[in-house]
């Protein structure tokens, strides 16, 4: 995460307040504000919430400003995809966990014989993906379907769906989803 206590201070002062100012105004104290803004405390979100609206800003854009001004880099390499599942079950290798502002997950995603994301579930997105090794049996809503490499799937993620790898060999798919909600 960035620190943000500077980006509290550049806002504090482009609106020519003094610390003491904007504590009388955000009903935060002092000292809790010059923390922040040295970066030796983490303002819950109620905190920040009450600063930035005491200053006329709001979390979406001033997290938004903070995104747009780190740097990031375009490449991965295959050792820099996040890992945000289970290496030794449903492997979910993150693209871009380091891209301002993304929209989009992009997943290479490797199931182990036998693994199933169990229950079907939902949630608000869009989601496809392309099998790319092996198989892997694909149900949303009531229909299943066993996809092979070069077989693809695009759904409504509100309609439940489940993944599970029925074989004895690795499956190997790259999904996408939209937002990133999963």
């Amino acid at each position: 995460m960035a620190a943000i206590g500077l980006k509290i201070q550049e806002l504090r002062r482009r609106r020519q307040l003094s610390a003491r100012q904007l504590a009388i105004r955000s009903g935060i104290s002092h000292s809790t504000i010059s923390l922040l803004e040295r970066d030796r405390l983490s303002p819950s979100l109620d905190t920040l919430s009450a600063i930035l609206e005491a200053m006329g800003s709001t979390l979406t854009g001033f997290f938004s400003e903070i995104e747009a001004t780190t740097p990031f880099s375009p490449f991965y390499r295959a050792d820099e995809l996040a890992e945000i599942g289970r290496a030794d079950g449903i492997s979910y290798r993150m693209v871009g966990i380091n891209h301002p502002n993304r929209h989009l997950l992009l997943l290479c995603e490797t199931y182990t014989p036998g693994s199933d994301t169990g229950q079907a579930f939902s949630h608000t997105a869009q989601e496809a993906g392309v099998v790319t090794k092996g198989s892997v049996e694909v149900t949303v809503g009531e229909e299943t379907r066993l996809l092979v490499a070069g077989d693809a799937y695009y759904f409504d993620s509100q309609t439940p769906h489940r993944f599970r790898n029925p074989t004895d060999s690795p499956a190997e798919l790259i999904s996408a989803i939209t937002p990133p909600t999963y």
